[in-house]
């Protein structure tokens, strides 16, 4: 059996950016284990299954090489840029259901989609140590007025600031280390950023999640979403601004991403976080199952 597959890169910022996903239309019939080896087959870091839903708009799986994931952002965001380019959907508001919840998304002019994640929850703050050896680099390259911590918008990372661009992209990673602690900690993975930035955004990120197969992601909508809830926690973006954050990401990878975030705060609390972003290169493929 032959199963299409369609890909596209999420989060584009140029033609060669971006983070890629595969898209299956369709996909009642599949099973879970047919899902995992079409996912394992087209390889990329996560493929989304579209399937029927009673209780949204569109019911979506999403799939690593290896397992099963509650939520992927960029996926999402290549997912419902791919319904609005076929004509699926149009501009307006829609609902998934996924792992993590029923979650709105949004399809604005020019197919800009953006998707809400889950109110953020904050957990366990780290120490230097073993995090700065897992990455690497000396503690004093990790800021130290801010924590390490655990954050979720839908999936658990650790959020890692680090002083300066140039020790940002200097990192190493010891994947079998970050496994280790992602694992202990029952977390996907780890998301650093620095405030330093190549164009002006609110940070630049890397993202590294070997757990899951992942040794690093130029564009991670949950990790960025997570992170604009963690800087407005510790002060670091204005009430001003929390409508119209962006994250770079992709760049020591060459493959050049931008991530949009949108908070909206009532009395200090957030109530909702948004993620949004484009999709390019369309593509299609055929999967022998």
């Amino acid at each position: 059996m032959q199963i299409k597959v369609y890909t596209l890169n999420a989060f584009a910022k140029t033609d060669n950016g971006g983070n890629p996903a595969g898209v299956v239309l369709n996909a009642d019939s599949l099973s879970v284990y047919d899902m995992k080896k079409i996912a394992e087959k087209v390889g990329f870091s996560e493929t989304a299954f579209i399937k029927k839903s009673n209780k949204a708009d569109f019911k979506i799986n999403f799939f690593t090489p290896n397992k099963e994931v509650d939520l992927c952002g960029h996926a999402t965001i290549g997912t419902f840029y791919l319904l609005a380019s076929k004509g699926i959907i149009k501009s307006g508001q829609y609902t998934q259901e996924t792992k993590a919840g029923i979650l709105k998304v949004e399809c604005r002019n020019n197919n800009m989609i953006y998707m809400n994640q889950t109110n953020p929850k904050f957990y366990e703050v780290l120490n230097k140590a073993d995090i700065a050896d897992s990455l690497n680099i000396d503690e004093e390259e990790i800021m130290s007025d801010i924590p390490i911590q655990i954050v979720s918008t839908g999936l658990k990372d650790i959020l890692i600031p680090i002083k300066s661009l140039k020790s940002l992209y200097k990192i190493k990673p010891d994947f079998q280390k970050i496994a280790h602690i992602s694992k202990k900690q029952n977390v996907v993975g780890y998301h650093i950023f620095t405030l330093e930035t190549e164009h002006g955004s609110t940070a630049h990120c890397r993202n590294f999640a070997p757990l899951y197969d992942i040794c690093e992601e130029a564009a991670t909508g949950t990790s960025n979403g997570a992170l604009s809830c963690y800087l407005y926690k510790y002060g670091l973006v204005s009430q001003e601004n929390i409508k119209n954050l962006s994250f770079e990401q992709g760049y020591s990878m060459k493959k050049p991403s931008e991530i949009l975030a949108s908070l909206i705060v009532d009395n200090e609390e957030i109530n909702e976080v948004k993620v949004g972003g484009i999709a390019l290169n369309i593509k299609e493929r055929n999967i022998e199952l």
